[in-house]
């Protein structure tokens, strides 16, 4: 069988999600030409060579409305004939990519693909997708009669169902500041880290290079004065378990950023004269109860370990999402899992969520560390809108 292999994972540093933040002044489609542009350069590529570009965006709208993949591409100065696609699988969105590229490779359709994403929550804000209308139909309203939840409530009754009180999960947050920027102290990012040109408040032009929403003085004594985000009366009537511990803290952070992966069959990187880092070694992903919604990583990874073989021993890094401390907490719970292979050089808490571009993100951040420790197997899992999570398990070469 046909192996497919990471060549290459390449991301922007972050940026807050909010006008001002260091890219915002860059539109997602020029973030994501830049990101592309990256990819063919480092490796020596012409893009007549890529059979397609895989790419993941979750707020499909305004700046990043009408396959924003393509007009990526196209700005990017690629050949015209190469084609590109957008994907929304909301947080999973490019890891989904990812996987589609991989498949694609293993099935015999692609040579050489291209997966990433990209989220510009400064320019299209969180939300912006459903305005004018509602994803809830009459149809889905009726097989839940009860309502479904947010993201933040579906935090809450997770904090809830495991017993995870405020203190757990802001030193949880605080701890993932501090190992993102010991990370970035150590320079562990610096060989994926593309600098972008931006315009800052002052006019000045600069490249940026670190990661905006790290905050290095973070301590739980500092996040334990920060007020819920979610509370709601309704919500507190009916969910009267939820702890109301949820807060800015303790949340992964609007964030813009672009992230991308090289894929390739082994046999054509060889054939190149390139090196494979890793290879995809399982697949998975699964929908799961929409209300706590955000738990669906843990059913992925159960299901991602019977495909592959491997015992959760085997693994040396797990990467799962830090979308709400809640949940990896809870995954970690479930799978007694070392806390020190968990999201080692911190995780979304810190590095930032930039929707679109997450899960290409973590793959690229995972890859790297299992490169600098010698590690054998990665896992990477990512919550996602809905009730839904992919697993992907790759090995280093």
């Amino acid at each position: 069988m046909t192996s497919a292999v990471i060549v290459d994972a390449v991301r922007t540093a972050s940026g807050r999600g909010k006008p001002g933040g260091a890219l915002s002044g860059v539109h997602p489609v020029d973030l994501s030409a830049h990101v592309l542009r990256s990819v063919l350069e480092r490796n020596g590529l012409e893009s007549r060579q890529i059979d397609d570009v895989l790419w993941g965006t979750v707020s499909q709208v305004g700046d990043q409305s009408t396959n924003i993949a393509r007009g990526a591409v196209l700005t990017a100065g690629f050949d015209e004939t190469v084609p590109a696609t957008t994907i929304d699988r909301q947080c999973g969105s490019s890891q989904q990519a990812a996987h589609f590229a991989a498949q694609g490779v293993i099935a015999g359709a692609y040579d050489i693909v291209i997966a990433g994403g990209v989220e510009s929550m400064s320019r299209v804000p969180l939300g912006a997708a459903a305005a004018g209308g509602t994803p809830h139909s009459p149809g889905l309203r009726a097989r839940y009669p009860e309502g479904l939840v947010g993201q933040g409530i579906s935090a809450e009754l997770i904090a809830a169902k495991w017993g995870f009180d405020r203190e757990q999960l802001d030193t949880f947050a605080a701890e993932s500041h501090r190992r993102a920027a010991q990370a970035m102290d150590d320079a562990r990012f610096e060989s994926s880290l593309l600098p972008v040109t931006v315009t800052d408040a002052e006019g000045d032009v600069h490249a940026h290079v670190r990661d905006e929403t790290v905050r290095a003085s973070t301590t739980v004594e500092g996040l334990s004065g920060l007020r819920p985000s979610f509370f709601d009366e309704a919500m507190a009537a009916r969910y009267p378990q939820i702890p109301w511990a949820i807060t800015p803290g303790n949340s992964s952070p609007l964030t813009d950023g672009a992230s991308a992966v090289l894929i390739m069959s082994e046999e054509r990187a060889a054939q190149l004269g390139l090196t494979p880092r890793a290879r995809f070694h399982s697949f998975a992903v699964v929908g799961d109860d929409p209300l706590y919604m955000l738990t669906g990583p843990i059913p992925a990874t159960h299901r991602i370990l019977e495909r592959s073989g491997l015992s959760f021993g085997d693994l040396d890094a797990y990467e799962v999402n830090e979308a709400f401390a809640s949940v990896p907490l809870a995954w970690a719970a479930e799978f007694d899992a070392d806390p020190e292979r968990l999201n080692p050089w911190g995780g979304a808490i810190a590095l930032g969520h930039a929707l679109g571009s997450s899960g290409t993100r973590l793959l690229g951040t995972m890859l790297t560390y299992l490169e600098e420790t010698g590690g054998r197997y990665g896992l990477q899992t990512m919550c996602e809108g809905g009730g839904m999570a992919n697993a992907t398990i790759i090995e280093r070469l």
